[in-house]
Order: structure tokens, then sequence, then C-alpha cells
């Protein structure tokens, strides 16, 4: 299983947007995609494609004009990553069918199904707590600096909900 491009580019260009969004009095100013393509060596046409998406979904608004660019359209605790990898269309999928349960065609689903659906709810579930102010705060050296999983693993060897740790 992986992460594309797509979705990889679409949550570093949210992150570029929310650190430099305010100027240093905190007043919110809109953020040109040449200033994230800059700084983030990301095609200035690729970003175009991306932000058309997110704006779409609600997640970034667009101001015209001369000091025109991107805004977030909702405060950053309230844009998961899973909101960002969504609106650009991405799927994180770990099973071979795509969901379908169809990996053996008419045969019906893998062995492994299961498994890998499990897999993808705990990927969804992680991504989904994780926020955008989270991540500033990651890069700025605050709050949510490391995410690890507690060794202790049950009898039947399945991590649970409660075994994901979250330091700060």
């Amino acid at each position: 299983m992986r992460l594309t491009t797509k979705g990889r580019f679409a949550v570093t260009a949210m992150l570029d947007l929310a650190l430099n969004e305010a100027d240093k009095k905190g007043v919110v100013k809109p953020v040109t995609l040449a200033g994230i393509s800059e700084r983030q060596d990301i095609s200035l046409s690729y970003l175009e494609q991306l932000f058309s998406r997110l704006r779409r979904q609600g997640l970034v608004s667009s101001v015209r004009g001369p000091g025109g660019g991107y805004c977030l359209a909702k405060a950053r605790p309230e844009i998961s990553v899973s909101a960002i990898i969504a609106a650009v269309d991405e799927q994180v999928d770990a099973t071979q069918c795509g969901g379908k349960e169809d990996c053996h065609g008419a045969e019906g689903r893998c062995m492994t199904h299961d498994l890998w659906a499990s897999l993808n709810d705990k990927i969804i579930d992680y991504l989904s707590g994780i926020s955008l102010a989270d991540m500033v705060n990651m890069q700025k050296g605050e709050g949510l600096t490391k995410v690890s999983f507690a060794p202790n693993i049950n009898s039947k060897n399945v991590i649970n909900k409660q075994d994901i740790i979250i330091n700060g």
C-alpha cells in the first residue's frame, strides 16, 4: 500500500498554506501557489489542479486579483489529514481489490482481505486524528511531536486503538 504523490503534495501544500497565511502580526493574508511551489518544489500547474479540488471540497478559499491567493476555509483544528487526502480523490487502500472484494474474480475475495481492510480502517482513523493544527504545531516544535505504537500486543497479536500512544 502506498500513498501517491497527489496525497503527499496536497498535505504538504496545505501545511505550507497554514504556516504562511498569517503575517508576523497575525493578520491573515492569501498565500500564492507560486510561493508554495517555490518553497516546496512542487509544480505550479500541479498545485493549481490540487487547489481546485481542495476549493471544491471547502478546505480552501481563493482570493482573486493583486495580492490574491488562497486561504484556509476552515479553522486548522477542523481540517484533518484524511480530509485533505480525500479532497484530492486519493485512495488509501491496502487491499488488492480496492475494497470490492473481488480479488479472485468470480471466486470472491482473497483470504487476507479482512486483514488489509482492517489496516485501511486503522490508517484512516490515524489520519483522521491528526489535524492541520497538529501539523503546524509539529513544525513549530510544539504539541504533538511523536506518534508511536505501544509494545504490548494482546494474545491474538492484534494492536488495538488503545495501544496507539501519542507523545506530546
